[in-house]
């Protein structure tokens, strides 16, 4: 305890003081000597802590969902040089480089929390021993060895014998008790943190190993605070239950905001996000112009969630931007096919040109495709009666003369059944007889 006290002293000074500060403001509040004041102490460390370290559990978000992405990759390199350790090793860090990828990245904030953590663990060891430490003097020594949390003092543990509960004015049912309860609380908030990640915001199109991993974790986190708790002080189970607390508060906030595309949080974000545009008809938000940019960025990329919220949008009438913008669009509807592709309703519903029909189709009367002509698409008839004929046309002598069974006209239509031109033909010269 000694060594591990010497490595983090250089943070303990710093952690004390911040104790000491919120001491002072909420002792006014509930008294010095009582728990909520060391209590409610320990608790806005964590949270100043956390709140320090939102940047890094942003480029956590981010390394996860990379590595998530470089599995396929991952698996390909490790089953090609699997007799090969180091090439594989190689391959695996110009991956890392290529793509920008840190493995150590999803753990940035646990290893930030350490100092914090062992630290926080050597000042209530220190409590609990009556040792002064830090800016914690004698005073504040004795007010923080009062001060019980539900009957249990700061610095007493689940296996504390008799004697040490005694000598810190508590007794062992209520330590055993309120630690119990605590570590309970510690491990499931630890495990609903995890079965929320892999229920809700990991990607169900891709099955890789990377979810085995994770589902392992699931339930060897939980198992690994409920040994390890009964060994830490009450303090310092506050501490890491407000952390825990905290962790599940701020993934629920980020799978509700920004889901893993892919994820069953994906589908229900992009379906209030649908309604939410449709209402209002724009988008109103940053994060909301920046999940559409990338959105139509993607193009043929898409997942069914996404093509699903832009064919939702279309059938609004609303047109999704590369900006992130949302405007209204023409009356057409356009719809996206399965591969990506995007086509207007008037454009697939559009009545094709009929075919061009040939010279001899057009005499014959039939259309393109053999069928007849309706009686009211038939050419006109080019036979001339009596009323249609000129005033002035007269028999000609120069006319070839009819057989004895032949009909008047019947020359003039058989002409234009054959092709030639339709309406009153020119008579034939003299000088041709």
């Amino acid at each position: 305890m000694d060594t591990i006290a010497g490595l983090f002293s250089f943070i303990t000074t710093p952690v004390s003081w911040v104790i000491v500060q919120f001491h002072a403001v909420y002792g006014k509040i509930f008294g010095p000597d009582t728990g909520w004041a060391w209590g409610l102490s320990i608790v806005s460390l964590v949270i100043l802590i956390r709140i320090c370290l939102i940047p890094l559990f942003v480029k956590q978000i981010k390394a996860t969902r990379a590595m998530q992405t470089l599995q396929p990759e991952m698996k390909k390199i490790q089953e090609r040089y699997k007799n090969d350790k180091q090439r594989q090793s190689e391959e695996m860090m110009k991956l890392y480089k290529e793509t920008g990828t840190n493995p150590l990245s999803s753990c940035l904030p646990i290893l930030a929390q350490s100092p914090f953590f062992f630290a926080l663990y050597h000042v209530l060891n220190a409590i609990a021993t009556g040792k002064t430490i830090g800016v914690i003097n004698d005073d504040l020594l004795a007010s923080a060895r009062d001060a019980h949390i539900f009957g249990a003092p700061l610095a007493a543990k689940f296996t504390d014998s008799a004697e040490t509960v005694t000598a810190l004015g508590a007794t062992l049912t209520d330590v055993r008790v309120v630690t119990a309860i605590m570590i309970v609380m510690m491990s499931a908030s630890q495990f609903y943190t995890q079965r929320q990640l892999m229920t809700k915001n990991v990607d169900t199109t891709v099955k890789t190993p990377f979810m085995q991993q994770q589902k392992m974790l699931m339930y060897v986190f939980p198992v690994m605070f409920a040994v390890f708790g009964i060994n830490f002080p009450v303090g310092v189970l506050v501490y890491w239950l407000t952390t825990n607390v905290w962790t599940m508060g701020q993934q629920m906030y980020v799978i509700r905001n920004n889901p893993t595309p892919g994820s069953k949080a994906q589908a229900a974000y992009l379906e209030r996000l649908q309604k939410h545009v449709t209402q209002h008809g724009k988008t109103r938000r940053r994060s909301e112009k920046a999940i559409v940019k990338a959105i139509v960025a993607k193009g043929r990329d898409r997942n069914e969630f996404e093509r699903k919220f832009i064919n939702g949008l279309t059938k609004a009438g609303l047109v999704a931007q590369p900006d992130g913008l949302v405007v209204k669009g023409e009356s057409t509807t356009v719809v996206e096919a399965e591969d990506g592709t995007t086509t207007t309703a008037a454009a697939a519903h559009k009545r094709q040109q009929p075919k061009r029909q040939s010279k001899s189709q057009r005499q014959s009367g039939t259309t393109a495709t053999g069928a007849a002509k309706p009686a009211d698409e038939s050419e006109p008839k080019t036979s001339l009666t009596k009323s249609d004929e000129p005033q002035d046309a007269k028999p000609s002598a120069a006319q070839p003369a009819t057989g004895s069974g032949s009909k008047p006209g019947a020359g003039t239509r058989s002409k234009a059944q054959s092709g030639q031109r339709k309406g009153p033909q020119r008579p034939k010269s003299p000088s041709k007889k």
